[in-house]
């Protein structure tokens, strides 16, 4: 089975870091779902996804889009570790590859 992501959201904030060798774009992308609990109220929820591009993708990502714009991109889910103070921390990031232009620029 591939590891596989699809993920159709709006954009939060974007970071782009240059390095020796390239760069990358962090961004945040929130996603939105409602449903009814057992009352019968409407409950609306939102999940905050991180997201990072590598190199050019991640460079045309941070010009051409904008905080509140949605975005269609896939990539790949990865978690990773580090020791901070002697405890250990997880994050898992989704390491996209393309990107979709859902809305126009004005």
């Amino acid at each position: 089975m591939k590891n596989f992501v699809l993920l159709f959201g709006r954009i939060g904030n974007i970071e782009t870091v240059t390095f020796d060798g390239g760069s990358l774009t962090k961004l945040s992308v929130a996603t939105d779902e409602s449903y009814k609990d057992k009352s019968g109220n409407k409950v609306e929820k939102t999940e905050w996804h991180n997201v990072i591009y590598y190199g050019k993708a991640g460079e045309i990502v941070a010009k051409y889009f904008s905080k509140g714009q949605r975005i269609l991109l896939t990539g790949k889910l990865q978690t990773r570790s580090w020791e901070k103070e002697g405890q250990k921390h997880y994050t898992t990031e989704i390491i996209a590859n393309t990107f979709e232009f859902i809305d126009k620029n004005e």
